[in-house]
This record gives structure tokens, C-alpha cells and sequence, in this order.
């Protein structure tokens, strides 16, 4: 009797044991369930114009890869994304075509952790095919009569041709000042200028709207792009997923392919 007493009470032991294991088995699926929840909703992604189409390429990749997730894009010069988000603009990601405006962040405390170095670009002098001021290095742009289009000072793009010029001892007299160096691209592009100083990728990009001119100087003022999560994003996970490809082999071989440098 003792014996099949004891035997009920084992059998009710493991029946218990079987159904806690069995509840900490039913936890486990909501625990996932809450880990592909993270990876999905719109992300906001605020990026320098030189990276549209790039981070154009990764986002569709990045959606298909994760369906249920939008990556929302906003491009434009670095300088403008920056102050846009410290007004409070809704960005979760920030991808910087320099590390002095991704400091500016940094230093009013708006990023979440710390950036990331994910690739780098130099300067070309983009000219329309016919080379109709017959440009063939950086002291040309300084010639007399010569209309050159740069990005303003504030700009990646417009700081570092300010430092080509500090470096080489040449005045540049630009017609015109953007505000992104898209907007450069597309004042040569449509004849309206001359030349303009754009990154090596943008002409890549233009399809022979345009023509490179390298020059040597361009090595002077080589930007690094970083990328981070914008503090106060409720999307974390997903932006750090989201910038995991960037920096991974998927994102740097579209980079690469696109002419961006490693940084």
C-alpha cells in the first residue's frame, strides 16, 4: 500500500515537472514571437544625398529580407539632416558623409551608443562630356571665366574641397554654393556649369551624364562615413539590425560596387 502510495506521489511529481517544462516550453515561441516583433514597423533612415542610392538598394534588400519592416528614407546634405534632427525631426538612423556633423549629434548627446565607420569617398571634378572649359585638374577650376560649382562650407562635400584648396594654395570662385552635392551633380549635368567638385561615386552614378576628371589632391580630404541609432528611437533593434547590414558583408559589397571606399 506504502508502495503504491509513494509510486501516485512520484507520478504526480513528474506529472508537475512535465507540465512546468512544458510551460517553460509554451514561453519560449512568445519570446520569439516578441523578438520578430522588434523587427517590424517603418524605420526612419536620414542619410547623405551621396548615399541614395546605395542605401536605395539596401533598404529594398533589407525589406524583402524582413518582411513586415519599411525603411522610411529621407536624403540630403549631412549638415541639413543634422539640424533637422536636433529641431526633433523623427529619424531613427543616421548615416553621415563626414564624422564632424555625426559629432555634432555625438556631442548634444542625441545618438544612442556610438557610431559606426562604414565607408569612405573622395572628390572628383565632374565636367559635362564635352569638357567645353577644357578642365584638366583642380588649378583649372580657379581659371578665369571658368564657372565651378562646390557645396557650401558646411557641407561634407564643401568642407573637404575647402581643404583640397587650403592644401593646394587654390581660390576657388564658385557661381554657385548647394546645399548637397546631388545639387552639384545637377547643375553640371544640365550645362549649367562647367565643373563641380562631387564625390567619386556620383559621377559612377550618373550613367555618362557627366565626366570624371580625377586630380591627385583629392587624397588630401578623404571623408569617412559613420552611421548610428538616433537617441530616443523606439525602433532600436530594428536600427541596429538595419545597420548590422551596412556595415556587414551585404551592405559593404554594395558599397564597394557603388565605388565607396572602405573607412
Amino acid at each position: 500500500m506504502t508502495g503504491l502510495l509513494c509510486t501516485g506521489l512520484l507520478c504526480l511529481g513528474l506529472a508537475a515537472c512535465g507540465s512546468a517544462a512544458a510551460g517553460n516550453r509554451s514561453d519560449s515561441p512568445a519570446a520569439g514571437t516578441a523578438d520578430t516583433e522588434t523587427l517590424s514597423g517603418t524605420l526612419t533612415v536620414f542619410a547623405a544625398a551621396s548615399l541614395k542610392a546605395t542605401f536605395t538598394d539596401l533598404a529594398n534588400t533589407f525589406e524583402k529580407d524582413h518582411p513586415g519592416t519599411i525603411i522610411q528614407l529621407s536624403f540630403a546634405g549631412s549638415s541639413d539632416l543634422v539640424t533637422q534632427i536636433t529641431e526633433g525631426a523623427p529619424a531613427d538612423v543616421f548615416a553621415s558623409a563626414d564624422t564632424t556633423n555625426m559629432a555634432r549629434l555625438s556631442d548634444a548627446s542625441l545618438l544612442e551608443g556610438a557610431s559606426l565607420d562604414f565607408a569612405s569617398n573622395a572628390l572628383t571634378i565632374a565636367v559635362p562630356p564635352s569638357n567645353p572649359a577644357s578642365i584638366a585638374g583642380f588649378a583649372d577650376l580657379a581659371r578665369p571665366g571658368v564657372k565651378v560649382v562646390v557645396c557650401a562650407p558646411q557641407v561634407p562635400c564643401g568642407a573637404a574641397a575647402a581643404k583640397i584648396e587650403q592644401a593646394t594654395g587654390t581660390t576657388l570662385k564658385p557661381v554657385s554654393e548647394e546645399s548637397a552635392v546631388t545639387d552639384v551633380l545637377g547643375k553640371v549635368s544640365s550645362g549649367e556649369a562647367d565643373a563641380g567638385l562631387v564625390y567619386v561615386t556620383d559621377v559612377k552614378g550618373a550613367g555618362g551624364k557627366v565626366t570624371a576628371i580625377g586630380f591627385p589632391e583629392s587624397g588630401t580630404a578623404v571623408n569617412t562615413y559613420p552611421i548610428a541609432t538616433v537617441a530616443g528611437s523606439i525602433h532600436g533593434q530594428l536600427a541596429k539590425t538595419f545597420i548590422d547590414m551596412v556595415t556587414g558583408a551585404a551592405g559593404q559589397k554594395v558599397l564597394a560596387d557603388a565605388g565607396f571606399g572602405k573607412p
